[in-house]
């Protein structure tokens, strides 16, 4: 393996009715708050009202931002930065998904930000510093509780990108398992997605001797499959929120890519397509990554089918690597399928119109993938097979 060192400065406040540790948590950091949050889910569910009657216990004054988009704009995160420059807000606690927690990040940055908070999006400006800001999750999915990463949508420029810096980890998050009881359906399915895709991005590299990495990367893809079935039988069961809330966590706190990159080609690729289409970002990637194993598969047949056997169970008796690895895939596009998630960009009502638009936006800083480097050339021939 690659040398390593490990960071990750998050406390992380796991279980059940953990809301009156914001009590203890935020007066370390300031009387004004910013409470970010998305469409008004929160309000629908209780939690809304809830986390009011804590805040309301301490000597802080509270200010609110709403509606956060699924896929967060950069016009949202602009309007919190100006409010944080206008009240000087000492703190933010993003109320949400990864969503609100992504845009809550640039807000926190953007708001000791001299310029535009594009800016920082696009890496022309470095972030060394932001206001400090908490976390509640609502959605087990995107990791971003406890990890420093945000993506930003620039609907304008039908632009995409992800950005981060050490200066944006969340100081505390708190999950508790009952709050996201309430998910809909799809949205769970959504999730359990993102999560499965974060730990196969980060499971294809090249790197030797990472056999504990690759065994805890397949104990989460495993302990998903299993529960998540169950989860979409039974969604208020506890148990079942518990284990996916916990397993989406560690997909991407950093804690399963010690010694090594993993690839992120299809999230960028992805990401391509939601900036030009607005589809759930998990949906995308339902549809691309399967299309992106097939593609990459010649490269290392070797590590398709260990993920193939040791996660899918794929009897490899008789058979070429290649031919483990396929069907391995197939048992993946399988399970999604089985869940519910789409299947095909025409699921979308997506064609080959903008093909060339979502291409030109993948390749906007070159070459990509840590795998495997996709040219524009791959990226066409994805994108086409996923129609």
């Amino acid at each position: 393996m690659q040398s390593f060192t490990y960071w990750n400065p998050t406390k992380l406040i796991f279980g059940s009715d953990q809301l009156s540790q914001l009590r203890t948590e935020i007066p370390k950091y300031g009387k004004k708050v910013l409470v970010v949050y998305g469409g008004g889910s929160i309000k629908r569910s209780g939690l809304y009202d809830a986390v009011m009657s804590e805040l309301q216990e301490l000597d802080i004054e509270v200010f609110e931002l709403a509606g956060v988009e699924p896929n967060p704009r950069i016009s949202t995160a602009r309007k919190g930065v100006e409010l944080c420059k206008k009240e000087n807000i000492d703190f933010l606690l993003a109320v949400g998904g990864g969503s609100v927690i992504d845009c809550t990040k640039l807000i926190s940055a953007g708001a000791l930000y001299d310029g535009d908070a594009w800016d920082i999006v696009t890496k022309k400006a470095m972030v060394n510093t932001a206001l400090p800001f908490g976390t509640i999750l609502t959605l087990a999915a995107t990791g971003s509780e406890m990890n420093s990463g945000s993506v930003i949508t620039n609907w304008e420029t039908n632009e995409k990108y992800g950005w981060g810096s050490p200066a944006v980890f969340p100081k505390f998050s708190i999950l508790d398992p009952k709050n996201t009881f309430t998910v809909p359906r799809d949205q769970t399915i959504y999730g359990i997605v993102d999560m499965m895709t974060h730990v196969m991005e980060q499971y294809f590299h090249q790197v030797e001797n990472t056999p504990l990495q690759d065994r805890m990367c397949e104990a989460v893809l495993t302990t998903v499959i299993e529960t998540a079935p169950k989860l979409l039988e039974d969604l208020e069961n506890y148990d079942y929120r518990e284990t996916i809330l916990y397993n989406g966590t560690i997909a991407l706190n950093g804690m399963l890519q010690m010694g090594y990159r993993g690839d992120w080609a299809t999230h960028n690729i992805e990401h391509a397509v939601s900036a030009v289409y607005d589809i759930p970002h998990a949906g995308g990637l339902a549809i691309l990554f399967p299309n992106w194993m097939k593609h990459n598969l010649k490269v290392m047949p070797a590590r398709f089918k260990q993920l193939a056997v040791r996660v899918f169970n794929v009897d490899p008796t008789g058979k070429t690597d290649e031919e483990v690895g396929l069907e391995g895939i197939g048992k993946l596009r399988a399970f999604w399928t089985s869940l519910g998630s789409p299947t095909r960009l025409a699921d979308y009502d997506i064609d080959e119109s903008k093909l060339d638009l979502m291409a030109d936006r993948a390749m906007a800083n070159g070459e990509f993938g840590n795998f495997n480097k996709l040219n524009r050339e791959d990226v066409m021939a994805i994108l086409k097979a996923s129609l």
